[in-house]
Parts: C-alpha cells; structure tokens; sequence
C-alpha cells in the first residue's frame, strides 16, 4: 500500500515546495489537482487561490515540467484530480492526452449534482455520457474515477454499484471516500468495499466531525459537519484498513486533509505518522 497527498489540501504549497516536502517527509506520491481557477486578490485557500494546482488549460502543455518535478522528487501520481464533468468530452480527452503523456493511468471524472430534471433523469444521462468517456478512456489506457461525494449523484458504494454496472472496470473505477460518505452515504466499511468489487481503483482519506448549530427561530439544534485531522474525526481507520486489507487492496490510498488546526507541513507529517500508526496495528506491511 502506497501513501499520497492531493494537492487541494496543500494550498500555501508551490508544486516544487509540495514535492520537495512530501519527499522528505517519505510519501509515495502526490495527486495533483488539475483545475482553472478564478482569479482572487491573493488569497489561498483550498478551493480558489491554491497554489498547488496545474491549469486544465494548459495541462498537456505542462506535462514536462510536472513530470521533471515529481521523478526528480522520487514521487509516484496515482492519479490526477481533475474537475471536469462527464459531458466535457474534448475536456476529458485532453487531460487524458496529458495523463497518458505523464504515464498516470487514472484520473477523476465528475458525475456533479441532479439538476431540474430530478435525481433519477440526471443518473441515467451520466451514464450515457460516461459511455464515451469510456471509450476515451480506452483510448488513451487512462481510466476514469469517479468519487463518492456528499451531495452529489454518487455518493454512496451502492449509488456507484448502479452506476457502474456494465462498465469494463479497466475503463471506469471508483474512488472510495470515506469522508465525503460520514457526511452522506456511508455504508459500513467492509460492505461498501465488497458493493464495490472490482470497481474499486483508488481510496482517498480525510475525516470529519458533527458540529452542533442552536436555531434559535426554530428553537431547535441543527447538525453540520466539519473537517477535522485525522485522528480525530469520526471514520474508523482501522476498520477501513483492516477491511481494505481483508479484500487484498494494495493500491494508493491518498489524503486531502480540510482540517486547520496544525500547521501545514506539521499536519501533512502527522498524517502520515498516522496511516502508519494505523496500518500497523492492522498487520499491513
């Protein structure tokens, strides 16, 4: 089992200072976020203003530099953390270009969220669409992954399972995350992995907590939820790595960590402190 970073959650991070510190610290590998963003007044963050992201735009163009960077760091890229949606065929065929130039052999493929047509309109279209992003993905050897994720068409195993259903595996695979799923759609760990089979390509890592809100309108208690570190979350690690083990998974598990207590880079290294800690006491070398 290899360890990762997505870049989303290193945004004060150039990609050089990303590579250079994920490689002393002894990570296998960096997921890159690929991705145009708004322009901002100079503010970082996750999500707008992240220093560690490749523009979509130009990504075939900046394969060469990513490549030097992350071989010359001694990193691995399991896969690439685009954001195009399932119906941006010349967008999708593109970063598969660039994938496959950059020797990556998977990358995420957005499903997105149900729009005025309702739930089950908008399913049956994604998987029309993904008929051609499987084709692509033939293509060019890239698989396509898509993510569980809260609030979205596909966030829970047995969602995908349906999803999925027909598809070549080879083509088109899942990410498991259970973080997006403590917030909707988790489905007990070893059960979700089995709903997944063969289609499971990836995992990512993150976890969250429960946030009491007093609506006092309502004169009720509203219940969000809230990135937290590692540890600390509610998601079960070693459940899911005794699971992933009991199922022989030996692919990349990869970490995008919301959470902002500690510092970054002391955040990044206990981290991955931590998946040892965990993998440890479950028996995975």
């Amino acid at each position: 089992m290899k360890f990762a970073v997505f870049t989303v959650s290193l945004p004060d991070w150039t990609p050089e200072e990303a590579v250079r510190e994920l490689a002393e610290q002894g990570w296998d590998g960096i997921e890159w976020r690929v991705v145009d963003q708004e322009p901002t007044a100079g503010d970082v963050g996750f999500w707008q203003g992240n220093r560690c992201t490749w523009p979509a735009s130009t990504f075939e163009q900046d394969v060469p530099r990513i490549k030097e960077l992350t071989q010359q760091a001694g990193l691995g890229i399991p896969s690439i953390g685009t954001y195009v949606k399932s119906d941006e065929l010349d967008a999708i065929e593109g970063l598969m270009r660039g994938a496959a130039a950059l020797g990556v052999t998977q990358m995420r493929v957005q499903t997105g969220t149900p729009g005025p047509e309702g739930y089950r309109a908008a399913f049956a279209q994604r998987r029309k669409e993904f008929q051609a992003v499987a084709e692509l993905s033939r293509t060019y050897g890239v698989r396509a992954l898509i993510e569980l994720h809260h609030q979205s068409l596909i966030s829970s195993a047995s969602a995908a399972a349906r999803f999925v259903e027909g598809f070549d595996p080879e083509t088109v695979g899942v990410i498991h995350d259970i973080g997006n799923m403590l917030q909707e759609g988790y489905e007990y760990d070893p059960w979700s992995l089995e709903i997944l089979g063969e289609h499971l390509a990836h995992v990512h890592v993150k976890n969250a907590v429960p946030r009491p809100e007093r609506v006092e309108e309502a004169n009720r208690t509203r219940w969000t939820w809230e990135w937290a570190p590692m540890r600390e979350g509610v998601a079960d690690y070693d459940l899911l790595f005794s699971s992933l083990a009991r199922i022989g998974y030996d692919g990349w598990v990869t970490v995008e960590d919301f959470s902002t207590e500690l510092p970054l880079a002391e955040r990044v290294r206990d981290n991955l402190a931590y998946l040892r800690e965990v993998t440890g006491r479950v028996g995975i070398g």
